[in-house]
């Protein structure tokens, strides 16, 4: 959707949402589409306004429209400034913060229907043109009425300005709610909580806008309810409250019971229960609200005595004696009346059996009768609660009172929430006063709205055309009439002396009123309406219908009398709620007090005077069926309602003139579009502008009038018609306006980024240079720096020559840090400069270390071992025998010899004693040299020499004097053992291809590493019985072993490497 930006030249393409029942425009400067925006839709979701229904004289077009609105959900509409709410029956989430803040400070017609619309209207005209406003809210029992009043409330009190004072303010008006509801409302056949009471609040604001203040009236309380309810009807719902959510200490206190099918009070209409009402969660909810409200707990506490007092008044049970007389039954109630009132207790039974009459001058005091008993009792049940539901709303109203003397000029917005026209199968007083209530507020609101009509048409200088209407005066002074009205004559039979009573009040009626056209009864009627209308009936015929009335409890709701000697009990009481509540003058003052009728009517005349003195907006609403279901829409139902709210008759009082009437600003900027000569701006005056864009429309002269700010059309199908050509023309205008929106957007993107880049680039390239100036000037500092200090490189240190010793160190660490030796045997160690020579040696000291404990922490036990038998065989043998660096790499192992090859034999002979190294060997004979096969087994004691299973010879370590082997490659080696010694029969010389492992292993276990001989040339070994031998070594080419010519064992070996 498109829309022109308000008061400019260009255009703007906007988002289209859905907002209730309309679409609404949404800019980023938060301009709205106006109300008219939804016309199109009209189709499907009806007119916003009825009255731009085609048909308006058409009741059946009338709910039509109602009923294709409330399909939609869409349950708000407009005639004109009047707002018609039908109830759901259902959360339509239309009630948040959101929605309002879309509300708030926007033009009437700007956005759809909503309460929201008509709250805020009413706010900004308090503001601006400082006049008093009041919001009147009419309906029937369950249309809703309620809920509008407190929606109205928390609107107020989110969109008004607050301060630490203004929210108290404002939690109190919000609490006031559940409080009166609590105490007020009650369950009926119609709606599950209705106000039994009429309501007019005041809401006081400041200068800035802000709520400071507030003030309720409180009208025609229905008393009757609290002793008897129709069948399927409840009880005030705090009874019910109390019962349910009451602590277990508070109700033995009060000495209730949670049953409340225990009072006679609460069971008349067989209700205790209702699905839609939660009272021990409203309980909470109530005794909350006490408290934010300023209740202390003392008056919390004397309230809730009343209350259980009033049960304990229906349970007071009377029996009748011989002479007729009533009697009290039980003593139970009268203990806890006592108690909970106050009083004493033997007066309260004396007052509640008794009636005192004073008779020239003499006091006396009469017995009652069981039906008079009866009757004092609910009289008083009835007048203890109005009074307190009086105390309450005066209570309520001290909390809320502006305290500030300061500042006295407060502007007020006034809410009205009062019952809307009742019509029942049996109708009575209180009917009757409800009635006569909404003829007033009919007659009120048709004055006001013909009176804001004929203002606004002399404003703008329309001739105003005379609207004929029903005046319904004549209904009004059927009833309050002085001396002839039904009030009158009602009072009069209430004050006459002799037998009064409803049948000679309804035969008064039909002598002084018979003739009257709005009044009629079964003896005045015809035959056909007496079959409708009973003997002790009166039909008054209102603005909205006729209603039949039934004479009996007239006189005694009318009268409303407590007998005196009950008042001076109450007067007694010690309750400092009923002390205020019964004042003791009454007992004084001579004077008879007004009727219930004379004093509603007096209370009406005054909220009339304070409606007429404010502004009035108002809201009608409509129940769509009698079952509270949600989508149902009952058109009988309806059609009753909007007949007896006067609908029809506001409507054609709205249309009798013009439908639609607008601002010249906001019409041609509305539909500027459609004509050549004022789009895109027209730059004259606006009424010209108005007048030729109508021109061009083709608008007849009877079809509309230009007023001096406004424009006043007459027919809604002019305006669709206007407005359809405007549906039709926004498609040709998008492509256009989007064009030149893309082309604007473009090239504004690409100035932005244009501008960005040569922005950008200019910022980095100072950065660049002043980073080059800053390195080439550091640069600078440090050669000059680096060259003074190798000037002075030889001096002492000084400020000339540290960068440059710093320097020199940092390089040499860091080059040591990137060269340092990766292993223990890496000897490597880079050349450091003379200053550092110290810390160098100790730093090469702590790398070596380092390294060594590393790879000492890496070795495993089994390496560690075959460690140190490598270090022995390096400490005996290294650069001393030829063969040694062969053996280097090869690992020492732990035995030669499995167990497989040695003999079973062997190892028994062995017993206990544990082999720790076996190899085998070539043993040479002490004579002749020849090579024999053997093995060397080593155990912890001694060295023994096997051949196959035998044992041929055991050395001890002891006796091991020595081992000579040669410098050479070969294997020989000699065991030197003692000449002296018998078990042995001289060395024995022996060959092993592992000699360096075995001689190693010889060493370590006969700890004879020092007593390893490495003979170069020949080695000599006794032979037995003091001979000696000789073994010969040679280097050769090869490994050659030969007993020589001269005797001696010749032994050749080649020479691996040269020591």
């Amino acid at each position: 959707m498109i829309s022109e930006a308000h008061n400019t030249g260009q255009y703007l393409i906007f988002n289209t949402t859905k907002i209730l029942d309309k679409p609404v425009v949404v800019a980023s400067d938060g301009v709205r589409a106006m109300m008219e925006s939804a016309l199109t839709a009209r189709d499907r979701v009806g007119v916003q306004d009825f009255v731009l229904l085609e048909n308006h004289t058409s009741e059946a077009a009338f709910i039509e429209n109602l009923r294709k609105r409330f399909k939609e959900n869409l349950i708000y509409t407009y005639i004109g400034s009047v707002l018609v709410s039908v109830n759901p029956y259902k959360d339509l989430e239309i009630y948040t913060k959101n929605h309002m803040e879309r509300y708030r400070g926007v033009n009437f017609y700007e956005v759809s229907p909503h309460l929201y619309a008509v709250s805020d209207n009413s706010y900004r005209s308090m503001r601006t043109e400082r006049k008093d406003q009041c919001i009147l809210i009419s309906g029937e029992s369950g249309a809703g009425k309620t809920e509008a009043s407190k929606k109205i409330l928390q609107y107020y009190a989110v969109t008004c300005p607050a301060s630490e004072h203004v929210q108290t303010i404002k939690d109190r008006l919000l609490q006031s709610n559940p409080v009166l509801e609590a105490f007020g409302n009650a369950k009926t056949l119609r709606n599950d909580n209705s106000s039994r009471f009429g309501k007019y609040m005041d809401i006081q604001f400041d200068f800035k806008g802000a709520p400071v203040g507030g003030h309720i009236i409180n009208y025609l309380l229905e008393k009757s309810r609290v002793v008897h309810q129709n069948h399927g009807e409840r009880n005030f719902h705090i009874f019910y409250q109390l019962i349910e959510g009451g602590e277990e200490d508070l109700l033995r206190r009060l000495g209730l019971e949670r049953n409340p099918q225990q009072y006679q009070y609460l069971v008349k209409g067989n209700c205790p229960k209702v699905s839609s009402i939660n009272d021990r969660s409203d309980w909470k909810v109530v005794r909350k609200a006490l408290t934010v409200i300023g209740f202390s707990e003392d008056e919390v506490e004397e309230l809730l005595n009343i209350i259980a007092s009033v049960l304990h008044l229906g349970n007071v049970q009377y029996g009748g004696e011989d002479s007729g007389n009533a009697c009290i039954t039980s003593d139970t109630q009268i203990k806890y009346l006592a108690r909970l009132l106050g009083v004493n207790g033997t007066v309260l039974t004396e007052a509640l059996t008794h009636k005192k009459i004073i008779a020239k001058g003499e006091e006396l005091m009469s017995p009652l009768n069981l039906e008079q008993a009866s009757s004092a009792r609910d009289a008083l049940s009835k007048a203890v609660y109005g009074r307190t539901f009086t105390w309450l709303v005066n209570k309520i109203n001290a909390s809320l009172a502006y305290t500030d003397d300061s500042y006295k000029n407060w502007s007020v917005i006034g809410l009205l929430d009062i019952y809307g026209f009742e019509v029942f199968q049996n109708n009575s007083f209180e009917q009757f006063c409800i009635n006569y209530c909404n003829e007033k507020l009919q007659q009120l609101f048709i004055e006001l709205t013909l009176k804001s009509e004929q203002e606004e048409y002399e404003a703008e200088g329309i001739t105003w055309e005379p609207v004929q209407y029903f005046n319904n005066k004549i209904i009004c002074d059927l009833v309050e009439e002085k001396f002839k009205g039904i009030i009158s004559i009602l009072d009069e039979e209430c004050l006459r002396p002799g037998d009064a009573s409803d049948i000679t009040f309804l035969e008064k009626l039909e002598d002084t009123v018979g003739g009257h056209p709005h009044f009629v009864t079964h003896k005045l009627a015809d035959g056909k309406t007496r079959k409708v209308m009973g003997r002790d009936e009166f039909r008054l015929l209102h603005y909205a219908g006729e209603v039949n009335y039934n004479v009996n409890g007239f006189l005694d709701k009318n009268n409303d009398l407590l007998f005196r000697n009950l008042k001076e009990v109450m007067c007694m009481s010690e309750n400092k709620i009923l002390n205020q509540c019964f004042d003791r003058e009454e007992l004084t003052d001579k004077k008879r007090p007004d009727t219930a009728a004379t004093q509603f009517k007096a209370s009406l005349a005054k909220l009339m005077e304070i409606l007429m003195s404010k502004e009035p907006s108002y809201i009608r609403c409509i129940k769509p069926n009698d079952s509270k279901q949600a989508g149902r829409f009952d058109e009988v139902l309806i059609r009753h309602q909007v007949k007896y709210l006067g609908l029809m008759e506001n409507l054609r009082v709205r249309r009798a003139g013009f439908a639609y009437r607008r601002r010249y600003e906001v019409f041609l900027q509305r539909y500027k579009s459609l004509c050549p000569d004022t789009w895109p701006n027209w730059r004259g005056k606006l009424a010209d502008g108005v007048a030729t864009l109508v021109k061009h429309l083709g608008y007849k002269p009877e079809e509309y009038k230009l007023g001096r700010s406004k424009i006043f059309i007459r027919f809604p199908k002019t305006l669709f018609a206007t407005e359809d050509a405007l549906e039709t023309r926004k498609h040709s205008l998008a492509t256009i306006v989007q064009a030149q929106w893309r082309g604007y957007s473009q090239k504004s993107k690409y100035q932005k980024l244009r501008n960005s880049a040569i922005g950008i680039q200019a910022w980095w390239r100072g950065i660049l240079a002043r980073r080059r100036a800053q390195r080439r000037r550091q640069a600078a500092d440090t050669i000059r720096r680096f060259i003074k200090g190798f000037i002075y490189r030889h001096q002492e240190r000084c400020p000339e020559n540290e960068y440059f010793l710093d320097y020199v160190r940092y390089s040499f660490l860091m080059k040591l840090r990137r060269n340092l030796p990766k292993n223990v045997l890496d000897k490597s160690w880079p050349t450091p400069p003379a200053a550092l020579t110290e810390a160098s040696e100790h730093l090469r000291k702590m790398c070596m270390q380092n390294m060594v404990w590393t790879y000492c922490k890496r070795i495993s036990p089994e390496w560690k071992h075959q460690m140190e038998q490598k270090m022995i065989a390096s400490e005996i043998f290294k650069d001393k025998k030829d063969n040694y660096p062969q053996s280097v790499p090869k690992l020492f192992v732990s035995t030669r010899l499995n167990g497989e090859e040695i003999n079973p034999k062997v190892l028994q002979a062995l017993g206990t004693e544990k082999m720790k190294y076996a190899v085998p060997v070539t043993k040479y004979d002490r004579k002749g040299y020849k090579a024999r096969p053997r093995q060397l087994l080593l155990t912890a004691n001694c060295a023994i020499i096997v051949e196959e299973a035998k044992l041929k010879q055991r050395i001890d370590y002891k006796a091991l004097k020595g081992v000579s082997v040669s410098s050479l490659s070969d294997g020989l080696f000699v065991l030197h053992v003692p000449s002296d010694d018998n078990k042995q029969k001289g060395d024995v010389v022996l060959q092993s291809d592992h000699v360096i492992e075995t001689l190693t292993k010889v060493a370590i276990c006969a700890d004879k590493i020092n007593n390893i001989n490495i003979n170069q040339g020949s080695i000599t070994f006794t032979v037995g019985q003091g001979k000696e031998g000789i073994i010969d070594f040679t280097p050769g080419s090869e490994l050659l072993v030969a007993k020589a010519k001269n005797g001696h064992l010749s032994v050749t070996a080649p020479r691996l490497n040269s020591r």
